[in-house]
């Protein structure tokens, strides 16, 4: 079996290490809209949430330096949208979201949908000033692209009537708010080009909320204006109000008043010209602007992935988990003293002095007793055994032969045996059982 070469075999911390810089360079900043749970808030300062739909869930950090910039206190169960970039905490292996930015969904979802579009198509160049149409110097017929009865068309034809009464203008109705209104927008400008009639097209409407205007942030809208082969001058809202209509149009004008008056000839129709030549340089150095700083904002992001403060929010983080360990350490620890301590104390009450020595003189009192039955048994057993042997003495003692009536005689001390052993004159000792007598032999035993 062949063995796996050096450079192929992976640390788990060079793995993790790997992986964060993958997702890290790979995907780059996410927007993503979610259910807050599980928030918790260290006192460092930073911020820990996950956030959930109904079918899966992500572990998330905002650090300090982020957090500071929200404008409300995020809770469970609140809907968001965050801006992120997608990453990895290596010591645990966790796949996570470092939050940069976030807003309640409601306030920051169209925002986002805006900026998205705008920085796709800008990428696709349908802002770019090389495709857009001039204006014609003397339009020959003007059309008009908006609603019916609002008051864009009115301030429009108003404009013209004054301007360059002669001017013919063809009206495209269409809606301009509501779900329907992109396609009817999108279906407007295709039926102006289809026919050809007009030298130049308006496409607006007048002011009003970003959900209002939404409409003209539609990408089909948009692709169907950088396509059409009519300049179009795109007229949304008032001054402040910009759409992406207005980047992938030919021509943006402050106001539907504005934009009459551009296609409109009067006495100042060259000073008209240089304005437009004017707002087209404008228009080009806001697209070159947008587009500089597009890149400045992708080397920012690539600049801040090499930021020092990654590393302190990444330790800092680590500091917060090593925090959470520590705590969990330290009453495991106090925990298994206690424990031991129980154990000690009871080990220390088993084997104390007083418990010993209680022992003890109960183990003595059974030996003394065990002694006492002892001796009173060896006691027993050797006066029986005494009585035995005075039995067997008695049985052959002198003293037993005597009392049936025989005496034993001795002189000088000692027993006499035969009549030879006197002669006259001699001491005799006659003992009998109840006691002794002296005698003197008066004859010898030879005399009979």
């Amino acid at each position: 079996m062949p063995s796996p070469q050096s450079n192929n075999i992976f640390t788990v911390s060079r793995l993790n290490a790997e992986v964060r810089l993958l997702l890290e360079n790979e995907m780059g900043v996410v927007w993503l809209i979610g259910e807050i749970s599980n928030f918790s808030s260290p006192v460092s300062g930073h911020w820990y949430l996950t956030l959930k739909d109904s079918r899966a869930q992500v572990k998330c950090a905002m650090f300090r330096g982020n957090n500071r910039r929200v404008t409300f206190r995020p809770e469970n169960g609140k809907q968001v949208l965050v801006k992120a970039r997608l990453s990895l905490y290596e010591p645990r292996g966790d796949y996570q979201l470092i939050i940069e930015s976030m807003q309640p969904e409601g306030d920051g979802r169209l925002q986002q949908q805006f900026d998205q579009l705008k920085m796709q198509l800008a990428a696709e160049g349908l802002f770019a000033q090389s495709n857009k149409l001039l204006l014609p110097e003397h339009p020959k017929c003007i059309g008009i692209i908006t609603s019916s009865t609002g008051a864009a068309l009115h301030d429009i034809l108003q404009v013209l009537k004054r301007r360059d009464p002669s001017l013919p203008v063809i009206i495209y109705p269409t809606m301009v708010q509501g779900d329907s209104a992109s396609i009817s927008i999108a279906q407007a400008i295709g039926l102006a080009n289809a026919r050809n009639e007009c030298d130049v097209l308006i496409v607006g409407r007048g002011g009003g909320s970003l959900e209002d205007l939404w409409c003209f942030n539609n990408e089909i809208v948009a692709r169907t204006i950088a396509s059409s082969q009519i300049p179009i001058i795109s007229a949304v809202g008032h001054e402040v109000d910009v759409t992406i209509a207005d980047f992938v149009a030919d021509v943006r004008a402050a106001t539907p008043s504005a934009a009459a008056e551009l296609v409109s000839r009067d006495q100042s129709f060259k000073l008209q010209g240089l304005l437009a030549k004017q707002k087209q340089l404008i228009n080009a150095m806001t697209r070159y602007l947008t587009q500089q700083q597009q890149q400045i904002l992708i080397q920012e992001h690539r600049l801040e992935k090499l930021h020092p403060k990654h590393q302190l929010q990444k330790q800092s983080q680590q500091l917060d988990e090593k925090e959470a360990q520590l705590k969990r350490a330290m009453l495991a620890q106090l925990n298994n003293t206690k424990q031991q301590l129980a154990r000690l104390q009871m080990r220390l009450e088993m084997h104390a002095p007083a418990n010993k020595i209680a022992k003890q003189q109960q183990n003595l009192s059974y030996l003394e007793q065990r002694l006492k039955k002892a001796i009173q048994g060896q006691i027993r057993q050797d006066k029986h055994q005494f009585e035995l042997l005075t039995e067997k003495l008695d049985a052959v003692s002198p003293l037993a032969t005597m009392r049936r009536g025989y005496s034993i005689s001795s002189k000088a001390g000692k027993v006499v045996t035969q009549s030879t052993q006197l002669k006259a004159g001699d001491t005799l000792v006659t003992r009998f059982a109840d006691g002794e007598v002296s005698s003197t032999i008066n004859t010898s035993s030879s005399q009979g």
